[in-house]
């Protein structure tokens, strides 16, 4: 029998019901009004059986014009107190109070006037015991009725196909606010069944209806039981807690942790579209939560001072990182902010969604090549740019040691043409973005652009040496950037999505990740600190094991490593190191105003030498000769030593 009803339970039977339209208010009037007849005919016979009715409605009206008067006086009242406004299914304590008062007020108001009529004219039109009998009747009618048709949308909403238990991970204001509006919510696929809370404080109190449990080892057991396969977790919450600790219990076990928006509560006066919108933006964490790094404070004013007003330029504007310097910069009031990007398309769609996101502020947009020196003169004599962030770059390890010359070509000939014409134009400030592969370099893209850092800061040495008020030369250097286009995460999230595996180069391979907004602010404010020359890092935390990476990924998919989806290690690939370094280890670092940032001191290098062995390198490359190029950078930067590639025979 237990089986039939299970089954009963989980097929489609009620997920028409649960989809039904609010009944209409003068649905629910008239649904009242009809349970208040019913139970004046229940008080009528009651009053019959009770007492000698014959005799005490001597002189009265007849019965159906007693129960015309009442009905009467019940309708105004209905209408007084709105009774009939509430959508039935969240019928509420206030709901039901306001029936009573409505009952209430409709039996004593002719019980009032029946007691005038009785000591004026000495009649009576009503009989009292009728109307406070059918106050009570009515009362019980009236509410069970609401309470019926709130617990079966309940029940039905929770047995319908498709809805997941889930708990609530935190009993404060924000995981209630939560609780509540998956209750009233028909749309959202999830029902709360409970509350998990830190302590065994509060597990013997109940939480709107639902017990609240402790986090304990016996927690998972407990979810099995109750079916939960999701905890929710307000942000407010997020923020009180080790996430990667405190939720490995749950990860470990294949519990998916989801989350909802920035909201401190849900705004019950919210209209049905405005909760629909909040219900549906619940999603699962994502892995850069559990990463443990601090909020990123930066001085707005000192980025403001260098931005508002200026003409901005971002090379590989479309890109990962160039699209959220963009957008960090819009909000500094620039006057114009030039986007230089070679690829259409993306472009094309960053464009639209500035004009969205900042429609005060004016874009050019310009396809153009870094690589291309005359293309770039012509941006440069339109636009005159004040501040110019240089992020275009090619940045893939493998490729590029597939393709050296091409390597050069962007990394080092686009950062030294666009250096070149900073100077020509009289630019107040260039800012590369390079990165951390640039320290001991092991792989041509690494290389590549520590040259470019090489460049930069030669000239600018060369140039500060004859003139105080020359274009400030700054490099920023931090590891990768999570989520950024072609990196791990968005790698790994393809290979889950298809049912794995997810593959891996090396169980130990370890590195340094960074948020994509993180970076970009760090950026902004490195701008505003340099005096020209420098090369500043960014603290990127604790390194992070890439196999860890992977696991959490599956994990926060729902699903189990190992069991659902395998983890499979494919080997080093060419130029591919175990472990990144942020700083060569001859040099040495220096605090800034800004504790996320610090100076590197790096050795000097002379211009007049430098450009000379980059011209040569430029023009090999350009010829598209590997192995001279590569050598010719290994003579530029002598730390430069190849591994796992084929060009490791130059070092010997």
């Amino acid at each position: 029998m237990r089986k039939r009803l299970s089954e009963i339970q989980r097929s489609d039977i009620f997920s028409h019901a649960t989809n039904l339209s609010y009944m209409p208010k003068w649905g629910v009037l008239l649904i009242d009004m009809l349970l208040a007849l019913i139970a004046y005919v229940v008080s009528y016979m009651i009053s019959q059986s009770l007492v000698n009715y014959k005799i005490a409605s001597g002189n009265m009206l007849p019965i159906w014009e007693q129960a015309g008067i009442v009905m009467a006086v019940q309708l105004m009242f209905f209408w007084v107190f709105h009774t009939y406004s509430g959508i039935l299914r969240f019928s509420t304590f206030v709901d039901a109070s306001k029936v009573v008062f409505a009952v209430v007020a409709a039996a004593l108001t002719p019980a009032a006037i029946n007691s005038i009529v009785r000591h004026t004219a000495d009649r009576s039109m009503l009989l009292n015991s009728v109307l406070y009998t059918y106050m009570f009747v009515a009362i019980v009618l009236l509410v069970v009725w609401r309470v019926t048709i709130k617990l079966s949308f309940e029940y039905m909403s929770h047995h319908s196909p498709g809805i997941r238990p889930v708990m609530i991970y935190g009993t404060q204001s924000a995981g209630l606010a939560i609780a509540k509006m998956l209750n009233s919510s028909m749309d959202s696929p999830y029902r709360p069944v409970g509350f998990i809370a830190d302590s065994a404080d509060n597990v013997k109190h109940e939480m709107l209806g639902m017990k609240v449990y402790v986090k304990n080892d016996n927690i998972i057991r407990l979810l099995r039981a109750k079916e939960v396969q999701d905890v929710i977790i307000s942000p407010l919450k997020m923020k009180q807690i080790n996430l990667a600790k405190d939720l490995s219990i749950f990860l470990d076990n294949n519990i998916r942790i989801l989350t909802t928006p920035y909201f401190s509560d849900f705004n019950e006066s919210d209209n049905e579209e405005q909760n629909k919108k909040k219900i549906g933006s619940i999603e699962a964490i994502k892995v850069e939560d559990l990463l443990e790094r601090p909020e990123i404070h930066i001085n707005t004013e000192n980025v403001r001072h260098v931005i508002s007003d200026k003409v901005v330029m971002v090379t590989g504007a479309a890109g990962s990182i160039g699209s959220e310097i963009v957008r960090q910069v819009s909000k500094f009031n620039p006057r114009l902010v030039v986007l230089a990007e070679i690829a259409e398309s993306p472009l094309h769609d960053l464009s639209l969604d500035l004009n969205k996101q900042y429609p005060d502020i004016h874009y050019a947009r310009v396809i153009t090549d870094v690589r291309n020196r005359e293309m770039l003169r012509e941006v440069f004599e339109e636009y005159h740019p004040h501040v110019i962030f240089h992020a275009a770059a090619y940045k893939h390890v493998p490729l590029m040691e597939e393709y050296p010359t091409q390597a050069i070509l962007a990394n080092v000939l686009g950062t030294k043409n666009v250096a070149d014409l900073a100077v020509e134009n009289g630019a107040e400030r260039f800012v590369m973005i390079s990165t951390d592969k640039a320290v001991n370099p092991t792989n041509v893209m690494g290389a590549s652009k520590r040259i470019a850092e090489i460049y930069v800061q030669s000239l600018f040495r060369k140039l500060s040496a004859k003139n105080d008020h020359v274009t400030k030369f700054i490099t920023t250097r931090f590891g990768n950037v999570l989520g950024s286009n072609g990196s791990v995460v968005p790698f790994f999230k393809k290979q889950i999505a298809a049912g794995g595996p997810v593959t891996v180069t090396h169980p130990d391979i370890i590195r340094y990740f960074m948020t994509i907004p993180e970076a970009s602010c760090l950026v902004l404010e490195a701008s505003t600190l340099g005096n020209g020359g420098e090369i500043f890092c960014f603290d990127m935390g604790a390194p992070v094991k890439i196999a860890d990476l992977a696991k959490n990924m599956i994990r926060l998919a729902g699903f189990q490593p190992g069991r659902d989806i395998q983890i499979v290690y494919t080997g080093l690939r060419p130029g591919e190191k175990l472990y990144e370094e942020l700083l060569n280890q001859k040099e040495l670092t220096m605090p800034t105003a800004n504790e996320k940032i610090m100076v590197a001191n790096v050795r000097e290098n002379d211009y007049d030498k430098m450009s000379k062995l980059i011209d040569d390198l430029i023009r090999s490359a350009q010829k598209g000769l590997a192995f001279p190029s590569v050598k010719l950078m290994k003579q530029i930067v002598p730390e430069y030593q190849s591994r796992n590639s084929i060009y490791e025979q130059l070092d010997k």
